[in-house]
């Protein structure tokens, strides 16, 4: 890896169902088990252990979310509102000082202090139609192009909140982790 940076891991979810299905206007599912936690098992082509994308065959190349929390406070700054806390966007990581478009279709490193976990950037994780219920009217437009990365796990390692080091083959520029992304594909 040829660059390397200091970002923080503010945010682990791990939810083992899903709490957003059915019809957006009826709200969201009874109680869901969702656990904001201080570490997470990542387990090489599988997910987070105890997620429900965990060894899914459909979701193992984005079995992972990625959620930068400036790109959430930009849609509160382009709505006008404070936005709720980043755990309604149910992405799984969320990080401050990392730009994470640019990690789209590329191997890049985390490693939080137990040593570094190695994840292949995917596709853009889009918002759904829930936002608009979750978080105020219009935040599913607003997040279009902000709503993450997903990605696959390559190996297998424990992520803790925190300072965390990445290591990436490509310049990352945190002040760009806001920026609204135009294409929908890896690069």
């Amino acid at each position: 890896m040829d660059f390397e940076y200091r970002a923080d891991i503010l945010q682990l979810l791990v939810s083992p169902e899903h709490a957003y299905f059915g019809r957006a206007k009826d709200g969201p599912a009874g109680h869901v088990a969702t656990s904001l936690v201080d570490a997470v098992d990542v387990v090489a082509n599988k997910g987070i252990r105890g997620d429900r994308f965990f060894g899914v065959k459909a979701h193992t190349e984005a079995a992972v979310t990625f959620l930068a929390v400036e790109a959430w406070e930009a849609v509160g700054d382009i709505l006008g509102v404070d936005v709720p806390d980043t755990a309604v966007a149910r992405r799984n990581i969320v990080v401050r000082g990392l730009e994470l478009d640019p990690l789209r279709g590329l191997e890049f490193e985390l490693d939080s202090g137990d040593g570094p976990v190695r994840f292949r950037g995917g596709r853009t994780a889009h918002p759904c139609v829930w936002m608009d219920t979750m978080v105020v009217e219009g935040a599913r437009k607003a997040l279009i192009g902000r709503g993450g990365l997903r990605a696959e796990p390559l190996t297998t390692g424990v992520l803790r909140v925190g300072e965390v080091i990445v290591r990436s083959p490509v310049e990352l520029d945190s002040s760009r982790a806001a920026d609204q992304v135009k294409r929908a594909q890896p690069l």
